[in-house]
């Protein structure tokens, strides 16, 4: 069990990558801290991860709010008695388009969310982090925020996103002292609930078969599929572990090879 007897910090916990990075980490023997705006779905993922409540604990959280981020991570030092990773999943990514159609407010909504959300859910754990000797901060970015895709435009979301790498490299000096690692998970076309509903409503859109557009996304992969929402989560899982005590300020492609560097 790679985390047993650690407690991990989840923001942005639903049906999706949330969820599966929370079943990851209690089964490799860690309580975990669930964080989302949607009571609903944090008592049903608490629930189906573990019916005794023993080893899970939640409360809605918008990371847009510092006061709430730092509920969060109380709960955490009350119920578990202090914190040892903490899982940026929580990120706002239904803005579309580019340039030209933007609406810079709504822009500044996603970098507020995306990027200083992050943040202010970082800097809350950090106190309980230094206390246990250090720790891993473990972020979700984006393929895009490298490579764009072709298929839509998501600038705003993708500049938030590298705005967190960016983040992140200065993160990793800063705490790094205090043992504390900061990486970057960044998923590319990810099986899961948000891109089984893509192919599902472009294969309506264009009145072809699902598997038809499916392909399109997969055909510039080596692998022959994308990862999914758990390949993901077993790659967040051992950047929070001990196994990668010594990996801090590294960005990790998990996107079945469609981008290599």
């Amino acid at each position: 069990m790679l985390l047993r007897n650690k407690t991990v910090v989840i923001s942005g916990v639903g049906a999706g990558l949330g969820h599966q990075v929370a079943a990851a980490c209690v089964r490799e023997g860690a309580s975990v801290v669930l964080g989302a705006r949607t009571e609903s779905n944090l008592a049903k993922s608490a629930g189906q991860l573990d019916p005794s409540g023993a080893r899970t604990a939640w409360r809605a959280t918008d990371i847009g709010d510092e006061a709430q981020c730092a509920a969060l991570a109380a709960l955490a030092e009350e119920r578990f008695g202090g914190i040892d990773a903490v899982v940026h999943v929580a990120a706002l990514d239904s803005l579309f388009g580019g340039l030209r159609d933007a609406d810079f407010d709504a822009w500044h909504r996603v970098v507020d969310i995306n990027l200083f959300g992050t943040l202010r859910m970082t800097r809350a754990c950090l106190p309980s982090l230094t206390a246990r000797g250090g720790g891993s901060v473990v972020l979700i970015g984006t393929q895009s925020s490298a490579a764009a895709p072709s298929q839509v435009q998501q600038a705003a979301y993708a500049a938030s996103k590298g705005g967190l790498v960016s983040a992140m490299y200065s993160l990793a000096r800063e705490l790094g002292p205090d043992r504390i690692r900061v990486n970057t998970v960044q998923p590319g076309w990810m099986w899961g609930p948000p891109v089984e509903a893509y192919v599902r409503f472009q294969a309506q859109s264009e009145g072809v078969p699902e598997a038809e557009v499916l392909a399109r996304l997969t055909e510039r992969m080596a692998l022959p599929e994308p990862a999914t929402d758990a390949d993901v989560a077993e790659t967040v899982v051992f950047l929070a572990s001990d196994r990668a005590r010594a990996i801090t300020g590294q960005s990790l492609l998990v996107n079945a090879g469609e981008l290599m560097r």
